[in-house]
C-alpha cells in the first residue's frame, strides 16, 4: 500500500494589491533550495478584512505569513506577541507573521534585510558612516533601527515635525531633523524612503547631499526613479531595493524553517526576468 505524500507547510503573503508581488517567486526558490516542503502563495485581502483573512488562515493551518501594504499596521495591534525587534524598531508596523498554536507572533524583517542587502550584496559598511533617511514615514521607521552604528543620521521630510517625530522614537542615539530644502552638507549613504517612486515625483534636494563614494539607496525596486536618476547624475552609487526585499525575505524564511537560504542567486534571476 502506497504510503501517503506528507502534507506541505502552508505559507502565504497578504497584501491589497497582490498580484504584483515576488514573495511567491522568492520562497519557492528558497524551499527548492533547501529542500523545505512546503507551499507559498499570494493572497488578497479586503481593505476592511485583514484580520478575518488571517484569522481564517490560521484554521486552515497555515504557519506563517508575510505582510506586505496596505497591511504592516494593521498587523501589528493583531499579534499576541512581538519579537524585540519588531518592539524596537518604533514603527508599530510587522511584515512576518508565525502562528504558534493559533497565537500569532510578529516579527519585522525589513531593517535586517535593508542592512544585509548594503553589506552583503553592495560590499558597503554602515558603521562609521554619515546617512541620510529621505522620508519619515513607515518605511523609514521599519529601518532605522538596523543603522545605529553609523556615526551620524540625519532624518530629511517635507514636514519637519514628522522628521522630528521619528528622531524622538530613536532611543539612547542622538539624530537630527531636517527638511528636504535644508540639506546642505555631504552623506556617505542616502535611503530613499519615500514613495515619490510611484508618482515619478523628483525630491527637493541638493546635489551636494551625495558625498564622493556615496551610496545612493531607493528602496522601491523594478523601475528607474527620479531619485535614482538624481543621484547618478550627481555621480553616487545607486541601487534599488530588490536585494532588500530578496533578504528581508530570507530572513522571514529562517524565522520560519530554521535554514538561512542563499540570496544571491534569487537576486540574480529576479534581475534576469526583469
Amino acid at each position: 500500500m502506497a504510503s501517503k505524500p506528507i502534507e506541505k507547510d502552508k505559507y502565504a503573503v497578504i497584501g491589497n494589491p497582490i498580484s504584483h508581488s515576488k514573495s511567491p517567486q522568492i520562497h519557492t526558490e528558497f524551499a527548492k533550495q533547501t529542500n523545505q516542503n512546503m507551499s507559498y502563495e499570494a493572497i488578497l485581502a479586503p481593505l476592511d478584512g485583514f484580520e478575518a483573512k488571517v484569522r481564517e488562515l490560521i484554521k486552515q493551518g497555515y504557519k506563517g505569513a508575510n505582510v506586505t501594504v496596505p497591511f504592516k499596521f494593521e498587523a501589528y495591534k493583531i499579534c499576541d506577541s512581538l519579537s524585540a525587534r519588531a518592539i524596537t524598531s518604533g514603527s508599530g508596523a510587522v511584515n512576518t507573521l508565525i502562528n504558534i498554536n493559533g497565537k500569532i507572533h510578529g516579527d519585522n524583517t525589513d531593517g535586517v534585510g535593508l542592512r544585509n542587502d548594503i553589506e552583503q550584496n553592495l560590499a558597503f559598511s554602515i558603521a562609521k558612516k554619515h546617512i541620510l533617511i529621505l522620508g519619515a514615514g513607515g518605511a523609514a521607521h521599519g529601518i532605522l533601527n538596523s543603522l545605529l552604528d553609523a556615526s551620524s543620521i540625519t532624518i530629511a521630510n517635507r514636514t519637519h515635525s514628522k522628521a522630528l517625530q521619528l528622531v524622538m522614537a530613536i532611543k539612547d542615539y542622538e539624530a537630527k531633523a531636517s527638511t528636504f530644502e535644508s540639506l546642505e552638507k555631504p552623506y556617505d549613504l542616502v535611503i530613499n524612503a519615500t514613495s515619490t517612486g510611484l508618482t515619478d515625483t523628483a525630491l527637493p534636494i541638493p546635489k551636494s547631499i551625495f558625498a564622493k563614494n556615496c551610496l545612493a539607496y531607493e528602496m522601491m525596486y523594478g523601475r528607474e526613479t527620479p531619485f535614482m536618476a538624481q543621484a547618478r547624475a550627481a555621480g553616487a552609487q545607486v541601487s534599488d531595493g530588490l536585494g532588500m526585499l530578496v533578504e528581508q525575505a530570507a530572513e522571514a524564511f529562517f524565522i520560519w524553517r530554521g535554514v538561512r537560504p542563499e540570496t544571491a542567486p534569487v537576486i540574480a534571476m529576479l534581475r534576469n526576468v526583469n
